[in-house]
């Protein structure tokens, strides 16, 4: 037998000794009535030991009916919260490409020959897809004609098809005349001051 059981045997026996002479009575015979029996040796030392209980008696320790809360310093457990953000990301927008010029310098050219730009208004957030999604780089609309910038020639010329008539395409720069509604005899001069800027 190993040194816990001897201790465990030991407080049992001395608990069965009490409990018989707690008893009282004439009848000595009578079993004791026994509100809750329990052993309990935990594994890292096997000191502990609950006893049996007789029905009102205050000595000895007490039990928990199982189910209860933990009671003391015990950590409450909480639900996890899932945590979103604030507000969505922001829309990166693809680069124009090395060299072109960007819409607010196609704009102050078009300004420093003469040309009528005005109320200009910075609508680059329209590229993304939140807005047109036409994947471009940079916009910027005047009242007289609206610049895009794209990322690459390819995306300038297929868009600038799809406005066939309503615009002008240099390198990845494109004018639309159609949102801004151009002078049909303004626009070759829109046209010359890009060209020159590319």
């Amino acid at each position: 037998m190993t040194h816990r059981h001897l201790a465990a045997i030991t407080v049992l026996a001395a608990a069965v000794a009490v409990t018989a002479g707690c008893g009282g009575g004439d009848d000595a015979a009578a079993e004791p009535t026994v509100t809750r029996s329990a052993v309990v040796v935990p594994p890292a030392t096997g000191s502990a030991v609950a006893v049996p209980t007789p029905a009102g008696s205050t000595n000895g320790p007490a039990v928990p009916p199982a189910g209860d809360a933990p009671a003391g310093d015990a950590p409450a457990v909480q639900e996890q919260t899932e945590r979103r953000p604030a507000s969505p990301p922001p829309v990166v927008l693809p680069r124009r490409p090395a060299g072109a010029p960007g819409a607010q310098q196609v704009v102050a050219a078009f300004r420093a020959a003469g040309l009528p730009v005005p109320h200009p208004r910075d609508r680059s957030v329209d590229c993304g897809p939140d807005g047109l999604g036409l994947g471009c780089s940079e916009i910027v609309a005047t009242d007289t004609v609206t610049v895009y910038v794209f990322p690459d020639e390819t995306s300038a010329s297929d868009i600038a098809d799809t406005w066939a008539g309503q615009s002008y395409r240099r390198g990845a720069v494109v004018l639309n005349y159609l949102e801004a509604k151009t002078p049909a005899g303004d626009r070759p001069r829109y046209e010359a001051v890009l060209a020159r800027l590319l």
